[in-house]
């Protein structure tokens, strides 16, 4: 590897580090968030240009702020019609960028985890839709390149970088401030970045389409952002059930695809590889949630349930019926569909796979799963297990053939070639 490669090497792992900052605190600086990027997209490229000649710096992110500060200085200069407003934020970059190098040394200071908070929230403000809100948050807090979003989530570059321009352009027309919400606001918001960041997860989870059943990046990404969350808002249980959910899900990635990268259902994978150190992460952020006080909430049940599965040592000692419980609770604070489904699926393995059915059957007119594969799966393997073979075999073919993901379909098929009549 030339040296050049190894500086460039450097410099997109400096990016993902620095990036959210970066934008943070330049849009705390100039007041708009479009700008804040495109500034700090600039420092990036004259570090591209510089840093392998020169070397990098030894605090690279005091250089890139303060590269994107002179052009923010530069741009304001520049125009010729500058309001009273554009001005003064002139004079303030101007006398701030003496400060640069010791606001960065400081990396936990609270005017940048502030910075943080305050982006956090604006990426994934309620005024934008549940799509732009994940590529916004992935763009501005992921350090992704529009190109590795738009691979991701298998649509388009150009796609994703509409809906990255239309986010930015919908922030400024709603004139949304860069301001923490006011205490009244503040579940509703919070809710939306929680949501963002989950979206994130289970597309790296459980990939909706293309050949791959897992995209683990993703997974890595959402992590990264929730623990982030989790030092910006530490009294919050909710961000702290999202963060355990999260580390216990993931840590049963190894185990969940065979060596061909096919998935491997739950009940059958090899709890071995499940990581422990994971897992511990995820039990503690499930205390810490509970220590703050007060009844869990989605996150924090989905959490339990999920740390049912880790406690288990083998399949056979799971707690179905605690599991059953959880899904009673969940289904109070956050009914829907899915969770009706998910809670048949507890029920029929803590008592019987008839009562499972009948609950399933209640779902089965539900508009909102008519596509969802997920459904006939279910029920497919209820009735293998009551042996209706024919018609488990019947509905692994519908769920396969509402799928768009080639792992998920295949494994489908198979489970129906499984219950072939003979």
């Amino acid at each position: 590897m030339t040296s050049t490669s190894v500086t460039h090497s450097t410099i997109d792992a400096v990016w993902r580090m620095e990036a959210p900052r970066l934008v943070a605190g330049l849009t705390r600086m100039v007041r708009d968030v479009g700008l804040a990027e495109d500034l700090a997209q600039d420092a990036l490229v004259a570090a591209l240009e510089r840093w392998p000649r020169s070397g990098v710096p030894d605090n690279p992110g005091a250089w890139l702020m303060a590269i994107a500060k002179r052009r923010a200085i530069d741009l304001f200069r520049r125009n010729e019609r500058l309001d009273r407003k554009h001005a003064e934020l002139g004079r303030e970059l101007a006398s701030e960028q003496a400060t640069t190098p010791r606001e960065f040394d400081a990396a936990v200071d609270d005017v940048i985890q502030d910075d943080l908070l305050r982006l956090v929230f604006i990426a994934c403000h309620p005024v934008l839709s549940t799509e732009a809100r994940v590529a916004l948050t992935l763009r501005l807090l992921g350090g992704l390149t529009t190109d590795e979003i738009a691979r991701a989530f298998l649509v388009p570059e150009p796609t994703i970088a509409q809906r990255i321009v239309r986010a930015k352009r919908t922030l400024a027309e709603a004139r949304v401030a860069f301001e923490l919400p006011v205490a009244s606001e503040l579940a509703a918001c919070l809710s939306s970045v929680l949501q963002a960041i989950y979206l994130i997860f289970n597309e790296g989870y459980s990939a909706t389409a293309g050949d791959d059943y897992l995209r683990p990046g993703l997974c890595d990404d959402a992590l990264r952002l929730g623990r982030v969350l989790a030092e910006l808002m530490p009294n919050e249980p909710e961000v702290h059930g999202l963060v355990a959910l999260m580390e216990i899900q993931a840590s049963r990635s190894r185990a969940r695809v065979s060596a061909s990268g096919d998935p491997i259902l739950l009940l059958d994978q090899n709890r071995a590889l499940w990581d422990h150190i994971l897992i511990r992460r995820g039990l503690a952020a499930l205390v810490r949630a509970k220590l703050l006080g007060g009844a869990l909430g989605p996150y924090g049940l989905q959490a339990a349930i999920a740390a049912c599965h880790a406690r288990a040592r083998t399949a056979e000692e799971t707690d179905w019926e605690g599991i059953a419980a959880l899904y009673d609770g969940l289904a109070e604070v956050a009914a829907s569909p899915v969770v009706e489904l998910n809670r048949a699926v507890a029920i029929a393995m803590a008592f019987g796979p008839e009562e499972g059915l009948q609950l399933v059957d209640e779902l089965m007119s539900e508009p909102s799963l008519k596509s969802y594969h997920l459904l006939p799966s279910v029920r497919g393997d209820l009735l293998a297990k009551l042996g209706r073979l024919d018609e488990a075999r019947h509905e692994f073919e519908r769920a396969a053939s509402l799928t768009r993901n080639a792992r998920q379909r295949k494994l489908l098929l198979d489970r129906a070639a499984a219950c072939q009549v003979e």
